[in-house]
Formats: C-alpha cells, sequence, structure tokens
C-alpha cells in the first residue's frame, strides 16, 4: 500500500494494529525550537531517529542529549537514534531550529532497557555495482550490533549509490513464518529523493510469475508491505533514500525468501550475501 505524502500534524502514518502491517508503527513528528513531543505506543518498541535537527530524549531516569544533526536532509551527516522499550513513555525535545524526526516501532510485549544509538554504533555495509544497477550502501541504526537489547526491531536507512538504479533486487519475500527459508516480517518505508523532485517506482508482485502492482513513490511516499515480492527503483539522474522498519513475528533476525525466477542473479552482484547476513 503506497500512502501519499501529507502533512500528519504528528499522529501516526502506521499506527498500532495497522491492517496491513500489524507488527510495525511509524510516525513522523515535526518540532520547533524548546518544542517537546510525548511518544507511548503500548505494546510496541520504538526507536527514535532525526531524519534531521538536533533532539533530548527522555524514558524515564534515561536521558540522551544531541541526538541527530544533520543539517538540510537526510544526505547530511549520519543517522543516530534512541531505543525506548515497549509500550514506555518517551519525550522528545527539539534542541536545533526544527527538527524532523522518525519513529520507528514494531510489536513486542517484553519490556527492555533503553539506550542511546551514536553514529560510531552503526554497522555499515555497501554492495552491489554499478554494472548491475544495484549499487546501494545500508546504515543499519538497530542491526546485529545491537542483538539481544532490542526485541522484533529492525531499523535501516538504505541509500542508493549514484544516480538512478535498483533496491531489493533480486526480488524477495519475507511473509510466513517458515524457517529456516523465511521469516514473517512486517516492513514499512518512508522514501526521500535528491534532487527532492525525484521519484522512483515500488513494484509489488504478490506470486511469483503473475502480473503485479507498481506504486509511483516520491519525496516522502511511505509504502506498506505485507507480502509479496518487493524490488524498487529510482529514476536515472537522482538519488534515493528509504527509511525501513522490519518487525518479526517470531524473531528478529530477518530470513529472506528470493524470487526463485531471479535467484541466480544473487551470484552476479558483489556483496550482496553479506547485506544478507547483516539483517540479524
Amino acid at each position: 500500500m503506497h500512502i501519499a505524502p501529507h502533512d500528519n500534524r504528528n499522529t501516526p502514518i502506521v499506527d498500532e494494529e495497522n491492517d496491513l502491517v500489524p507488527l510495525n508503527f511509524f510516525n513522523i513528528v515535526k518540532l520547533r525550537k524548546g518544542e517537546i513531543f510525548d511518544s507511548e505506543v503500548p505494546g510496541y518498541e520504538t526507536c527514535v531517529v532525526p531524519a534531521t535537527g538536533l533532539v533530548t530524549v527522555r524514558v524515564g531516569s534515561f536521558r540522551v542529549k544531541d541526538i541527530g544533526g544533520r543539517g538540510v536532509d537526510v544526505w547530511d551527516g549520519e543517522p543516530e537514534g534512541v531505543y525506548v522499550p515497549s509500550g514506555q513513555p518517551a519525550q522528545i525535545i527539539c534542541q536545533s531550529d526544527t527538527a524532523e524526526v522518525f519513529i520507528a516501532g514494531a510489536k513486542y510485549e517484553q519490556v527492555l532497557e533503553p539506550f542511546a544509538v551514536r553514529a560510531d554504533d552503526l554497522d555499515l555495509v555497501q554492495y552491489g555495482s554499478d554494472d548491475t544497477k544495484t549499487h546501494r550502501k545500508i546504515k543499519h541504526i538497530l542491526g546485529q550490533k545491537q542483538a539481544g537489547r532490542v526485541g522484533r526491531l529492525l531499523v535501516s536507512e538504505l541509500y542508493t549509490v549514484g544516480q538512478g538504479g535498483w533496491s531489493g533486487f533480486p526480488a524477495h519475500k519475507h511473509d510466513t513464518d517458515r524457517l529456516p527459508d523465511e521469516t514473517r516480517h512486517d516492513e514499512t518505508y518512508n522514501f526521500r529523493f535528491r534532487p527532492n523532485h525525484g521519484s522512483g517506482l515500488q513494484l509489488l508482485q504478490r506470486e511469483d510469475g503473475d502480473v503485479g502492482e507498481a506504486y509511483h513513490i516520491v519525496d516522502g511516499s511511505t509504502v506498506c508491505i505485507d507480502k509479496g515480492y518487493h524490488p524498487c527503483v529510482v529514476m536515472p539522474g537522482y538519488e534515493m533514500y528509504y527509511f525501513t522498519i522490519l518487525g518479526g513475528l517470531s524473531q528478529r533476525p530477518l530470513v529472506q525468501y528470493f524470487q526463485p525466477t531471479h535467484a541466480e542473479q544473487l551470484h552476479t552482484i558483489p556483496g550482496i550475501l553479506d547485506m544478507v547476513a547483516k539483517f540479524k
């Protein structure tokens, strides 16, 4: 499902128990200097990630300042975040003139401990190539490095490297719990483009061999992936970014099932198997 960019007025774009992706939560919060936003999502662990701007985050007695710091857009510096345990109230206080803050969540009942993720804590992966039109960089905010401290939530930022090209290819899915071949992980994206009048396509193919759906994605588009194979592509001449939320049904590590008709291309894209291994 595609959700067009709109002024959500700091209310969830993907709320608890969403019909398509009940394992996910997503909100975009926009603040001015000194403003405070109170976030509390019962039954969901969350991660507060400034897209731009600088914030302080409080969770009970835990308090951390100077989270974020990116300037004009998501290409302007490294991401940082704060993990907020399931259902715990968090205060987000804007330190910069303005801030745009992503709040990503996954359904999980157990209450863990809050912690900050600084730029040095990111897990960075770059794979693909210009020749295969698959060159991509991934910045894991809640990834393999945070294993054991998080319940079901994976949070990453994905960038196309260069201008134009495919992401999420070879096409894969993760809509059914059938280990060791696949896990059920609901997924939500929020896209940005540079320059911001760029755009792309999100494909969704429900079954191998059947004709699927295509969504025109623009700067600020949100896409919810409930099932099916789902590569995306950006137009030549533009860079694409997408904030990625994955929520697992039974475990945190993601096991992707690659579309059989394209699976042989796993062996033609440099570094892709290393990328797959990092979604833990």
